[in-house]
């Protein structure tokens, strides 16, 4: 009876001890899957900009730093929205960017005066380059994708605005002043360059792009603008210009009759490329 006894008390203790070891496996497994799902869902919500990212959310962008010891470098959160034009995106890095006017880099060379238009010039694939108010309006080629293109472009914004460099190097030529209206302006191209900025332009700026205002002629009474940022080469261009800024101009100053829109070196090119093809 004492052998049955002493055995029995044994099984019941070898249960327990093995009940307890499976208890604290549960729950060390049980902390090691929170952990790491916590740990999960912070780098979801923050990037870093050291490490490369397969894929990144369309609508904004949070990019964080860190320093040794864990501390806080810098971060950033920047915003992208689309615009009329497929190749064009606009992104908003939550400061400002042009503090008066704008200012637009069409090519390569034109941007050696601004450190962050050069840099993202030196990124593979862009074609042009735009400066708004609170956004930076960027152009890309039809044979790159976006997915590809936005961390690169993320990266270059934020390292600007952390380097504390200038928007530009020659502050002098920073900002287009095409609208401002001079003491030898006749009454009707002060009307006209009234309207640009006051009426067409913020609404153009709304969808990444601007107009410059280039010249008018009072024989024949045509507008000279030319489409710069998403404006440029964006399909609905030419319904904008005809549809909307002729319209308007027409409509409040009579000696108007009609709008021409002027393209630069490289649009030219193009255009005739297409006309042979």
């Amino acid at each position: 009876m004492k052998s049955f006894t002493k055995l029995l008390t044994r099984v019941v203790r070898r249960e327990l001890y093995r009940e307890d070891k499976a208890m604290f496996s549960c729950r060390r497994l049980f902390f090691v899957s929170s952990t790491r799902a916590s740990l999960l869902q912070q780098n979801q919500n923050t990037f870093d900009a050291s490490y490369p990212l397969k894929s990144l959310p369309t609508s904004s962008f949070n990019s964080t730093k860190w320093g040794l010891l864990g501390a806080q470098k810098r971060s950033m959160f920047i915003q992208t929205q689309p615009t009329p034009n497929p190749s064009s995106l606009m992104f908003y890095p939550g400061k400002p960017v042009m503090e008066v006017g704008s200012a637009d880099f069409p090519n390569a060379r034109s941007a050696m005066n601004s450190p962050l238009a050069k840099a993202l010039y030196g990124i593979d694939g862009i074609t042009r380059v735009f400066f708004g108010s609170d956004f930076v309006t960027v152009t890309k080629s039809d044979d790159v994708y976006w997915d590809l293109l936005k961390p690169e472009i993320f990266a270059a914004i934020m390292d600007f605005y952390t380097s504390g460099q200038p928007l530009f190097i020659d502050s002098s030529v920073a900002a287009s002043m095409d609208t401002a209206i001079r003491e030898d302006d006749s009454e009707t191209v002060a009307m006209i360059k009234e309207l640009l900025e006051t009426r067409i332009r913020p609404a153009v700026q709304d969808d990444g792009g601007d107009i410059e205002y280039r010249g008018f002629n009072p024989e024949t009474g045509v507008v000279k603008l030319r489409m710069q940022g998403a404006c440029s080469g964006c399909p609905s261009s030419s319904v904008t210009l005809k549809s909307g800024i002729e319209n308007m101009l027409m409509h409040y100053v009579q000696e108007v009759k009609g709008v021409e829109q002027e393209l630069d070196d490289e649009e030219e090119a193009v255009n005739l490329t297409s006309q042979m093809d």
